[in-house]
């Protein structure tokens, strides 16, 4: 028999199922095994699924240290643990040392290894375990799966310490009503590329996994390497480590590479920087550790992925835009979502998405329709989701970092003439961009800055406040100063900026304590009347705000002669305020 495509099939009790298709059948006889459901239970320790064999020269790391620090600070109240993140940093590695770690210590009963890269394969798994466990019914998977699920909350009357690892979930919709359950002597270990919030919550904490550091990367490239007597100085090691990113996976291809091939590094490192080769050519030929896919494909799916979320075609054209320069700092959403790359993204994915489209200069067919800097910005954060770039969006207005192995491949399978389009689009986005993008940046630096003033006269205030008392002058005028920094940090602050009625609220509370503490005459009362009287006019009250200006001119008239500045200031801002008062009744 001969099939094509094939995937996990359920057929009914006495029936026969397959998927996929069937080219050609020669049977001679054909032999159908009916299983029957166990009479009892296994005994435990039993396991489901295979652990996978420990990568060579395997690495102590520190996130695996926080994976066994979380679990043995939450106890029962984090149950559940998800390593995320992009292809190749060695999450099922750590998933499976954790796994295997806990088997050694004694610490369970029942693990159930899955790989979670189909709801299909998730429930075969459960099934396994109910059927076994549980005596569930094997002629009804579906079944035996939700009863294995039922058990874990349950197990007899005997506690079960379980744990489930779930390697590699390809969507968080295949673990609907498939999460095992919250139960105090079990634990669920999820590895993905996803950063759905789906996957975090009801007592999940998730646990990013970056590259190796630069000890890690070097001890293990060193292992590897000498390991099999290949001559490596130290210098060159790290540079090799820095040239491929750090990245676990690519670190263990280009060791087998150099192994199989017996290249030096700095022939290597040549045939790396070589852009006129493919990272495919760089394929050793058996990989190591049990790898399945060469680096140079790791991310394709990803990439699919990525491309199917919603707005739908645009992942694939981004993440090529994204990967066209080596920004140090990573490119500015503000450039990615340009005019110029707003232009150039629907044709991009026309021509992926292989639509027929004609255009005049300007206009765009109906197979092509135009993209928003709001679409653009979503396919920026379903590259976030898939762990393909690292979109900030608390630095500089959005930032995006794109992996210097993750921009090889792409641009490897643009190709050069796309390459060089990319270009242009981005120096005109920068171009077009530049004077709001350095305006960003400007008030970014001056928020640091004054955020800094902030912290430290907050420090001061609660010191002067438990030292002196809250109603010193000198706590008094500490809260003054905070306040008009507060405001300060508010008009620069492009992430959380105060509102003007917050602001009002703050110096109406500042001007009664003054009045009471230190006198309607003092000088400091009068400036924070004033700082009441132009918020309060921000807050969208002008004609408060006159009254405020107008009380304060009688009251400084009592005192100051006609034609001091202080009465030419206010008496300024009373007709400003009364001229806007009358404005809004216009």
């Amino acid at each position: 028999m001969h099939v094509s495509e094939t995937g996990d099939a359920t057929a009914s009790h006495g029936g026969l199922a397959n998927t996929g298709y069937i080219h050609e059948v020669h049977v001679d006889r054909l032999t159908l095994v009916h299983q029957r459901a166990p009479t009892e239970p296994v005994p435990w320790p039993y396991q489901v699924g295979l652990i996978p064999t420990q990568a060579l020269s395997f690495q102590h790391r520190e996130v695996g240290d926080q994976l066994r620090s979380v679990v043995a600070a939450n106890g029962t109240t984090i149950l559940g643990q998800v390593l995320t993140g992009m292809g190749g940093v060695g999450k099922t590695q750590l998933a499976a040392d954790f796994a295997r770690g806990s088997l050694t210590a004694g610490d369970l009963d029942v693990l159930v290894w899955v790989t979670a890269s189909s709801r299909s394969s998730i429930i075969g798994a459960y099934a396994q375990a109910g059927i076994e466990l549980c005596c569930a019914n094997p002629n009804d998977v579906e079944v035996a799966a939700r009863a294995f699920l039922a058990w874990l909350t349950t197990s007899g009357h005997r506690t079960c310490r379980w744990l489930i690892v779930l390697d590699d979930v390809a969507d968080p919709d295949d673990l609907h009503t498939l999460w095992p359950p919250s139960s105090p002597s079990g634990r669920t270990l999820v590895t993905t590329r996803r950063r759905d919030a789906a996957l975090t919550g009801e007592g999940r904490l998730r646990i990013d996994v970056g590259l190796f550091s630069q000890a890690e990367a070097h001890s293990y490239l060193t292992a590897r390497l000498s390991a099999h007597g290949h001559p490596a100085a130290t210098s060159e090691v790290s540079a090799l480590a820095r040239d491929l990113g750090y990245l676990p996976l690519a670190l263990a291809q280009a060791a087998a590479y150099l192994i199989d091939s017996g290249l030096s590094i700095h022939s290597y490192q040549s045939r790396l920087a070589n852009h006129s080769m493919t990272l495919e050519s760089l394929t050793p030929d058996r990989l190591p550790d049990e790898q399945q896919i060469p680096l140079a494909a790791v991310w394709a799916v990803s990439v699919e992925r990525a491309d199917a979320l919603p707005p739908a075609g645009l992942a694939r054209p981004m993440l090529e835009l994204a990967s066209v320069l080596n920004w140090s700092g990573g490119v500015p959403q503000i450039v990615l979502t340009s005019p110029p790359a707003l232009a150039y993204l629907p044709r991009r994915r026309a021509s992926l998405t292989k639509r027929r489209w004609w255009r005049r200069r300007g206009e765009y067919s109906m197979d092509d329709p135009p993209v928003t800097a709001e679409e653009a910005a979503r396919a920026l954060r379903a590259l976030h989701r898939l762990s393909l770039v690292d979109h900030d969006m608390d630095e500089d207005g959005g930032v995006v970092r794109v992996h210097q192995l993750v921009r090889r491949v792409t641009n490897d399978a643009a190709g050069l003439e796309l390459f060089q389009r990319g270009q242009r689009v981005l120096v005109d986005g920068l171009t077009t961009t530049f004077g709001e993008y350095q305006r960003w940046k400007a008030a970014k630096a001056l928020s640091t800055a004054i955020r800094g003033g902030v912290d430290l006269t907050e420090k001061l205030l609660a010191h002067a406040t438990q030292m002196l008392g809250p109603e010193h002058p000198d706590t008094i005028s500490l809260q003054s100063d905070l306040a008009y920094w507060q405001g300060y940090l508010s008009d620069a602050d492009v992430d959380r900026p105060q509102s003007s009625a917050e602001k009002a609220s703050t110096h109406a509370g500042l001007l009664t304590l003054r009045r009471r503490l230190l006198g309607v005459d003092h000088p400091d009362t009068l400036a924070a009347w004033g700082s009441l009287a132009h918020w309060r006019g921000e807050a969208g009250d002008p004609a408060g705000a006159a009254a405020e200006n107008r009380e304060l001119l009688n009251h400084l008239k009592r005192t100051l002669t006609d034609g001091h500045p202080h009465l030419l200031l206010i008496q300024h801002n009373l007709e400003h305020w009364e001229r806007m008062a009358g404005e809004d009744h216009l």
